[in-house]
């Protein structure tokens, strides 16, 4: 239809009376003041329940933001004192081995850091579920869609959550920190960042380590407590006891009373004794208590200082389990050769034994 036709149309029809619109008008008004009416007595019947839920709501909140901060502040205040009380035994040799500033700050910063994010998870999720409950939200649905999707995510990230508490717990018990020395089993070396799910350690080569914390089945600290330093020297069989005594003893009181060895040795170097005896060797072992992750400084120089002085005192160390022969003179150099077989000859008396018997043929007629 064309738009002119659709205007004459609408002309020609008849206009309404103002007797029609009125009483349309009327029941409008009507209506609306009846809406009005409704609305204000449901606010009036309901403003003391939805006054009651705020003020539950607010309520809630704010105690749960005061009891996250009073529980961060204890937290806070108990890491400090830990740190203080690790300062205390700062005055004594193994404290200062034992507890360094930079391991204090590391292991203080985690444990702080772990203890609050628990803390506020749990105050803001129980406040979280109050709230819910003032608004009277079934509870249930939503705590099973969660188990559910806990479990979901435990299985997905059972790795990532190994890591985690395996990190939180070799933290609390301070298994070991920056700067220990630490046999983790898929690597070692020395430990320069502990983290909650990677531990960093930098190998003899320079290399870095990352070690996740979930894959640490054993760990030997090298650095806690004291260390030991062996050295085994093997000597000819031959060799005075007495004189080899006194001469290892002679190198270790000169040793022990020079310095820096005598702060890295913490016990004497003991000459313990033969560890073995061979035919024509026998292994002398020496001993002594190192400060930790020094044993090998203090081997090298106890080797150093042995052979120097075994060479002074004429007293000859094997290279093996087994010393080789005395000097002797050149051997031939054909004396290795096999000689010829007797039976190479065939006119030997070992070659005609060896010889098969020839039947003799009768003679004929």
């Amino acid at each position: 239809m064309s738009l002119p036709a659709v205007l004459l149309a609408a002309g020609s029809s008849p206009s309404p009376t103002p007797s029609e619109s009125t009483p349309s008008a009327v029941r409008t008004i009507q209506e609306a003041q009846q809406s009005a009416t409704n609305a204000a007595s449901w606010v009036e019947q309901n403003w003391s329940t939805w006054l009651a839920i705020g003020l539950r709501v607010l309520l809630i909140l704010v105690v749960a933001g005061v009891l996250r901060a009073v529980v961060q502040r204890a937290i806070t205040k108990l890491i400090d004192r830990m740190t203080r009380t690790a300062e205390a035994v700062d005055g004594t040799s193994l404290g200062g081995l034992l507890v360094n500033n930079e391991r204090r700050r590391q292991r203080s910063q985690a444990i702080g850091s772990v203890l609050r994010s628990v803390a506020s998870f749990v105050i803001l999720g129980t406040a979280a579920l109050m709230v819910l409950a003032a608004f009277q939200i079934n509870l249930a649905p939503l705590l099973a869609s969660a188990g559910v999707a806990g479990v979901a995510i435990g299985f997905g990230a059972r790795n990532l959550v190994t890591d985690f508490l395996s990190g939180v717990f070799m933290i609390l018990e301070d298994q070991y920190g920056v700067g220990d020395t630490i046999d983790a089993g898929v690597a070692s070396g020395e430990v320069i960042e502990v983290g909650l799910r990677v531990t960093k350690l930098r190998g003899t080569s320079g290399e870095i380590w990352y070690v996740r914390n979930g894959e640490v089945k054993r760990i030997g600290n090298l650095s806690q407590g004291w260390a030991t330093a062996g050295v085994d020297v093997t000597v000819k069989a031959n060799e005075d006891l007495d004189r080899l005594k006194s001469t290892l003893d002679e190198v270790a009181e000169k040793m022990s009373a020079e310095e820096p060895w005598n702060e890295l040795l913490w016990s004497p170097i003991e000459v313990l004794g033969l560890d073995s005896v061979l035919l024509d060797s026998m292994v002398v072992r020496v001993s002594a208590k190192t400060m930790p992750g020094k044993s090998l400084t203090v081997e090298r120089e106890l080797r150093w200082r042995i052979k120097r002085a075994f060479d002074a005192a004429n007293i000859r160390i094997v290279g093996g389990a087994t010393a080789p022969a005395d000097e002797e003179e050149p051997a031939d150099a054909t004396a290795a050769v096999a000689a010829p077989s007797v039976l190479s000859n065939p006119e030997s008396p070992q070659s005609e034994a060896a010889t098969p018997l020839v039947q003799q043929r009768p003679a004929t007629k």
